[in-house]
């Protein structure tokens, strides 16, 4: 069996989701040759949607050079990639192209920033209406074409957590959805594809069923965080992230890669936010690779590579989310913290992936009929059962 795939979701320091407007070629490839000496075999990084798709019928020729060059760069350093589409949401907030959006959805939860500056406006039905899935053709090609058969790309991921973008007005829009886009980028690509659902699909009503919306792709993702999670234990709870990696694992039937987890660092610049300080956040992370390793997840990715830069602390979206700032592995000086090190050694144990059971915990119909009394019941069964075989 392969090994564990270990790895980090990336943005660079000084720049953040600037990166593809203050591109900077040499920063990227110092950061690859630091996440491969931390013996980290996969980055995931994102291509933000209003940069790389200024206008509905054209990708915008530069970012694609620049996202061909991260490829490359990845390559070099020996590292495989996630690259994620249609970004969308990040960090708080819904960065968006404004012809995506529709005057008559307000921005909701998270807001929208375009190429214009924050916005009062959502986005419109991006799985159901033609005009903006035949703008997502459009993107999945460019790039799929782009990185056709690479093996740099080690799996795409066709969007981060995208239904903070927007909920599904049924499950079977967003399993058609899934399904048209998956189809096209497996065809100009050659390569596999996923995409990153996250706890509050599995919280809420969001209009996604994990066994239909995961049914094409060739693995499923899931993020997940105590800090998040109003069912966890605490900020430190061991066994969030494994049950929901175990949950999607039995509703999608499909292995899992846990393409984020992390906690945000003590103190998080006057975030109520619950956090960890640095010793306390390396204990965190190894004590949940070892469970997501035990339970058959095919690896894990922290969120996130670097702790960012001062001079960004008053920029979207950090100016909101100030515990945005201090998720990193490395600190902002670029010097590692104490996760860093356990991330380390626990890539160099080697450890081989094992079978995942893809045993449903819930039935799936039940499970979204009675939320969010279900989801309690579920991760207090899980615990109990868990502490009753240990």
């Amino acid at each position: 069996m392969p090994d564990f795939l270990l790895g980090v979701n990336y943005w660079p320091r000084e720049s953040a989701m600037a990166m593809w407007t203050r591109f900077d070629p040499a920063a990227i490839a110092a950061d690859f040759a630091q996440i491969a000496k931390l013996e980290l075999r996969v980055v995931r990084f994102f291509l933000r949607w209003d940069v790389f798709q200024p206008v509905p019928e054209t990708i915008d020729a530069i970012a694609l050079e620049r996202f061909a060059t991260v490829l490359d760069l990845a390559d070099a350093a020996g590292l495989r990639t996630v690259p994620t589409l249609f970004c969308g949401h990040m960090s708080g907030a819904n960065w968006l192209p404004s012809w995506t959006l529709d005057p008559r959805i307000g921005a909701g939860r998270f807001r929208t920033i375009s190429e214009d500056g924050e916005s009062p406006y959502g986005i419109g039905d991006f799985y159901t209406n033609e005009r903006l899935l035949a703008a997502q053709f459009t993107f999945v090609r460019a790039v799929g074409r782009r990185a056709r058969g690479r093996d740099a790309v080690l799996v795409w991921d066709i969007g981060n957590e995208f239904s903070n973008l927007r909920a599904a007005e049924t499950p079977s829009d967003g399993a058609s959805w899934s399904a048209r886009l998956t189809h096209e980028l497996t065809r100009v690509s050659k390569r596999p594809v996923t995409g990153g659902i996250h706890g509050d699909d599995v919280s809420g009503e969001r209009g996604l069923r994990p066994s239909t919306l995961c049914a094409p792709w060739d693995l499923a993702t899931m993020h997940g965080y105590p800090a998040y999670s109003e069912f966890a234990r605490g900020v430190d709870d061991p066994e969030v992230v494994p049950f929901l990696c175990e949950l999607i694992a039995g509703l999608a039937r499909k292995p899992v890669l846990f393409s984020e987890f992390g906690n945000p660092q003590c103190p998080s610049q006057g975030s109520a936010m619950p956090c960890l300080d640095e010793a306390a956040m390396a204990d965190y992370a190894y004590a949940v690779l070892d469970r997501l390793h035990d339970r058959g997840a095919l690896g894990a990715l922290w969120w996130c590579w670097t702790d960012y830069a001062h001079a960004l602390a008053q920029t979207p979206p950090f100016d909101r989310a100030p515990h945005e700032l201090r998720f990193g592995l490395v600190r902002n000086d670029g010097s590692p913290k104490p996760v860093a090190a356990a991330l380390r050694a626990f890539a160099r144990e080697r450890r081989e992936i094992r079978p995942a059971a893809l045993r449903a915990l819930v039935d799936e119909t039940a499970y979204y009929a009675h939320l969010p009394t279900s989801l309690a019941n579920a991760y207090r069964n899980y615990v109990a059962t868990r502490e009753a075989t240990r």
